[in-house]
């Protein structure tokens, strides 16, 4: 999902109209964006319980990161994006980190 959701802000970024002074809007949400699933499959190749952790935790703040960004140019229109395609996403990722959170939730009670 996390990949998926990567590939959907990608071709958002890539199809948008927006101004060259808010490019680092747009630079900060691929970033942040591109990060949760970067930092999910780091957690597969952890070399501990630790380091699986940290990295979920990661995602999750990246992830949260990302839904900032996606309000922001929904709030302030910064970016020219279909209203409709940022509400999706905004429902996806928010699926997405309250999955990473309940993993985090469980890995902290063993």
């Amino acid at each position: 999902r996390a990949y998926h959701f990567s590939k959907a802000i990608i071709n958002l970024i890539s199809n948008a109209k927006f101004d060259r002074l808010y490019f680092s809007i747009a630079d900060q949400l691929l970033r942040s964006a591109t990060s949760v699933g970067a930092n999910l499959v780091e957690a597969k190749a952890g070399s501990s319980k630790k380091d699986f952790r940290n990295f979920y935790a990661i995602a999750l703040k990246s992830a949260n990161e990302t839904k900032y960004w996606l309000c922001l140019i929904r709030d302030t229109e910064v970016i020219e994006i279909d209203r409709e395609i940022i509400k999706g996403l905004l429902v996806e990722v928010d699926e997405i980190s309250k999955i990473v959170a309940s993993i985090i939730i469980n890995l902290n009670k063993e």
